[in-house]
């Protein structure tokens, strides 16, 4: 399986319905398998991740994540796809991931800390900027994703029905596909399917 970024010639489909309302389903669908076993990893690497963070209001421009912030980003897609799938398949959620939400939750920064500079005097400053934004984005992601799985649009909420797609989206009416593309390869596939049925005699 290859991993690629979005400046291969095979880009990631566009957002599926109900990104732009929930960044914890953004953040699910930021990796995505696409035919032929390759991967879209908008996270793949830490400016990728940090690009993916800024389109989001996550983080600043300069945020200057590294591999292990990047990693911990990652992590809670992960964690959050797992309950995804729990809920969608009606199964018990796994208590790591809850616990890894739950962790993200209780983790986000309050209070700077108080400093002392010997020319300047007192002042408040984070204990270390990058931990605390990603700290901060993790928290409001592991939110949105708890606010997604406990209201009204829970029940909306289904895996794309386009194999190999792995992507998560709000249902709207009958369609079950994340994009138009993952739609006619369904519908082909089907077509397909149709035609080659061997006939009864």
């Amino acid at each position: 399986m290859r991993s690629m970024t979005e400046t291969d010639d095979d880009p990631a489909p566009p957002p599926a319905t109900g990104e732009q309302q929930y960044p914890s389903l953004a953040l699910v669908n930021s990796a995505v398998t696409l035919p032929g076993g390759h991967v879209v990893d908008r996270l793949g690497t830490p400016a990728s991740a940090e690009q993916w963070l800024l389109e989001h209001e996550l983080a600043p421009a300069d945020a200057g994540l590294r591999e292990m912030c990047t990693a911990q980003v990652r992590s809670m897609r992960e964690q959050i796809r797992t309950l995804f799938a729990a809920r969608v398949a009606e199964l018990p959620a796994p208590a790591s991931a809850l616990a890894a939400v739950n962790d993200a939750l209780t983790r986000l920064p309050t209070a700077r800390l108080l400093r002392w500079d010997d020319g300047n005097g007192p002042y408040r400053a984070a204990p270390h900027p990058t931990t605390e934004i990603v700290d901060h984005a993790l928290a409001t992601l592991a939110a949105d994703a708890a606010d997604l799985l406990t209201g009204p649009d829970a029940a909306r909420l289904t895996a794309c029905g386009s194999a190999p797609c792995t992507r998560y989206l709000l249902r709207h009416g009958r369609r079950h596909w994340c994009s138009t593309r993952c739609g006619d390869r369904a519908r082909a596939a089907r077509a397909y399917a149709r035609r080659t049925r061997p006939q009864p005699d």
